[in-house]
């Protein structure tokens, strides 16, 4: 048996246990961010290229091509040459960024050769995919900038000393005004329009630069560069890519095969991807219980994407536990806290990851929070504010009265009212969220005998006095 399957027999035996307790989720977390580091050369090209196809979207021109190559280049007595590139636009990183780093910590263990391209070129001209108008250009001291947070924070999925750095305006910068015309004189206008939001952008009347139809072209150099046996990007990246392959050909190359990996939806349930600009990601640098309590307040439906996105959970694990959801042998919660545990695990370690658990058992678990320290807010003083002001002005917990607002529109904004050691929570609709705090509390409690009130948004609870 390979390594990876004495694993999966282990963890397998302790998914069918009760998940509700400290111990058996210790062990598991114990087993599965061993195997994070865990040495996959003994696995076969067919098992490798399938593992590798089990968290993609796509593999072109196909996972049996994929394994053809590995085999190709173990005849060799090397490894595939593995592409990502890194267009370095932001100091601050989260996980929707680790997806496509940990498929390359799995081809980086199976004993491929990975390097990382710096687009610092490229990031002078601004990759528009999916935006309606072109990215601002980037100094030298922005990418260096950002680059050095991007390696630090991505560490803990990545192993840096086992990777080549490559900048590619080693070989763009050079690149003379002939080489490109003759280059541009093989590759058709409509294979650079073929991308949605240029088309898009045409037909509401924007219009397009040159330098955004360009950057197809100077992402498809670093391949040919580079040489390329494989090349990773995100599923909204297929068609540059693509462009990859085509100049491959072009050059005489071999063409590289091309892996896409998923765009990972936000914890706000909404359907829109992970970003910061809408505030429904996960910070590599929060602190852990954040990081934690993040996670616990995503819908149940994204457990099993983020299962494939950040644990190194087989398809089959993640199959036994959903089926334990399914026939109700396994609380949603439960396993939800060991998804938590898992993300929290890769980035602070175990212990960390258990002291997370606990706090927020503690914290969110109780029938009553009236021995949980959560901040006050006196109605006498802040009743006639609307709750969205209160959230962002008077307690901080949203960054702006229409972050505070959406999250109403999203149903995460309550009120909780306890009486005789039992809460019931009432979802405070977006039209009341902008009323009077102390006006909308009085109604709901009119006629009732409480204990507390607590304003609750999303994980974050306040009390509410003064009524």
């Amino acid at each position: 048996m390979t390594r990876l399957g004495d694993s999966v027999a282990r963890a397998s035996a302790l998914l069918a246990q009760d998940l509700s307790t400290d111990s058996t989720v210790e062990q598991l977390l114990t087993e599965t961010k061993a195997r994070r580091y865990l040495d996959l050369t003994d696995l076969s090209a067919k098992d490798q290229a399938e593992l590798i196809a089990s968290r993609t979207v796509e593999v072109l021109p196909g996972v049996a091509k994929l394994a053809e190559r590995i085999e190709l280049r173990r005849a060799e007595g090397r490894g595939l040459a593995i592409k990502l590139g890194i267009d370095p636009t932001a100091a601050d990183v989260h996980l929707g960024h680790a997806v496509p780093v940990i498929i390359l910590s799995r081809f980086q263990r199976m004993g491929h050769d990975v390097s990382l391209l710096i687009g610092d070129f490229t990031a002078k001209i601004g990759d528009p995919t999916g935006r309606t108008a072109e990215r601002p250009p980037l100094t030298d001291e922005d990418i260096a900038a950002n680059l050095a947070g991007y390696r630090e924070q991505v560490r803990p999925f990545f192993d840096f000393e086992k990777v080549s750095f490559v900048q590619n305006s080693e070989w763009l910068a050079p690149y003379t005004f002939p080489e490109l015309l003759g280059l541009l004189s093989q590759v058709p206008v409509s294979q650079l329009l073929q991308r949605e939001d240029f088309r898009t952008r045409l037909a509401s009347g924007s219009g397009l630069t040159m330098s955004e139809l360009l950057y197809p072209i100077a992402q498809g150099l670093d391949s040919v560069a580079l040489n390329c046996d494989v090349e990773l990007g995100g599923a909204d990246q297929l068609l540059n890519l693509q462009m990859g392959r085509k100049l491959m050909e072009l050059k005489g190359q071999k063409p590289q095969l091309v892996v896409t990996m998923p765009l990972i939806e936000g914890t706000d349930g909404t359907g829109a991807k992970m970003s910061k600009s809408k505030g429904n990601y996960v910070g590599l640098t929060a602190p852990a219980d954040d990081v934690f309590g993040k996670i616990m307040s995503v819908p149940d439906r994204l457990m099993e994407p983020y299962l494939k996105a950040w644990t190194e959970w087989t398809d089959a694990e993640i199959a036994l536990v959903l089926s334990r959801v399914e026939e109700k042998s396994l609380h949603p919660m439960d396993l939800k806290k060991v998804l938590a545990g898992e993300v929290v695990a890769a980035l602070y370690g175990l212990e960390a990851a258990m002291a997370a658990r606990a706090g927020f058992i503690a914290q969110f678990s109780k029938k009553s929070f009236t021995d949980v320290e959560t901040p006050v807010v006196d109605l006498a003083e802040h009743g006639e504010e609307p709750a969205t002001a209160v959230l962002s002005k008077v307690l901080g917990f949203q960054p702006s009265a229409s972050a505070a607002r959406r999250v109403a529109k999203q149903n995460g904004l309550r009120l909780v009212l306890e009486a005789d050691g039992a809460q019931e929570a009432v979802v405070l609709a977006e039209a009341d969220a902008i009323r009077p705090l102390g006006e909308v509390a009085r109604e709901l409690l009119a006629g009732r005998a409480v204990s507390g009130v607590y304003l609750k948004a999303g994980r974050k609870i306040a009390e509410l006095r003064g009524l």
